[in-house]
């Protein structure tokens, strides 16, 4: 049987996951659930499923900030993420912390059950075409001193947010920074990126099709 603990913030997402590994399966049975990173790592102390499903997008401390801490705590756990982004935004970054696999969640219907078992069982990473494709440009070194590519996780983040026309108070309440901690990154930002104002951020993210 393959153990598997879920960490997402919606319940209704978290039924979904669990409904979809468990209705047609019977060698696949969730076992642990957490709403936040904090409660995920609480989770994870108590016992060790064979498989964390993390989503990516939970306020404040993000998926990619669980998964590195949990690399530090349990650097045998497979992880698969999840995330509503299309690969470009995250799934390298994933890849690079050292997750199992990266599941866009329009594909979890069809994949979410085969990423699983290919983690789990062969002890392989899942990746799909796409992410294969930009790792391969990455080894060709074709994307890896593309501006953005400089940028922290959490700049990383804040760029995004700020490409998909979030405002400075909307970035600080979803990731529980005060609005001049946001100032501050966007400052970064634009110094790292030699750009000079919201604009230019949004249209070089929609260039590198960094926006939803």
């Amino acid at each position: 049987m393959i153990k598997v603990m879920i960490t997402d913030d919606h319940q209704l997402i978290r039924e979904g996951l669990k409904q979809m590994v468990e209705v047609d399966t019977t060698d696949i049975k969730v076992v642990q659930e957490a709403c936040s990173a904090a409660e995920s790592l609480k989770v994870l102390s108590e016992a060790l499923p064979d498989i964390l499903v993390l989503d990516i997008d939970m306020p404040g401390r993000n998926g990619l900030d669980v998964l590195k801490d949990i690399r530090g705590l349990y650097p045998w756990l497979p992880v698969l993420v999840l995330s509503m982004h299309r690969e470009e935004r995250f799934a390298i970054r994933a890849m690079k912390a050292e997750a199992s696999g990266y599941l866009n969640k329009s594909s979890i219907a069809n994949e979410l059950v085969h990423a699983i078992r290919l983690i789990v069982l062969q002890k392989k990473k899942y990746i799909s075409s796409s992410v294969a494709e930009q790792l391969a440009q990455r080894i060709d070194g074709n994307c890896k001193n593309m501006p953005h590519e400089k940028l922290t996780d959490r700049e990383f983040q804040i760029l995004c947010m700020i490409a998909n026309g979030k405002k400075s108070s909307a970035i600080a309440d979803e990731l529980s920074l005060s609005i001049q901690t946001v100032h501050t990154y966007r400052t970064r930002l634009k110094q790292k990126m030699n750009l000079n104002s919201n604009v230019d951020l949004t249209l070089y993210a929609i260039r590198q099709n960094l926006v939803d």
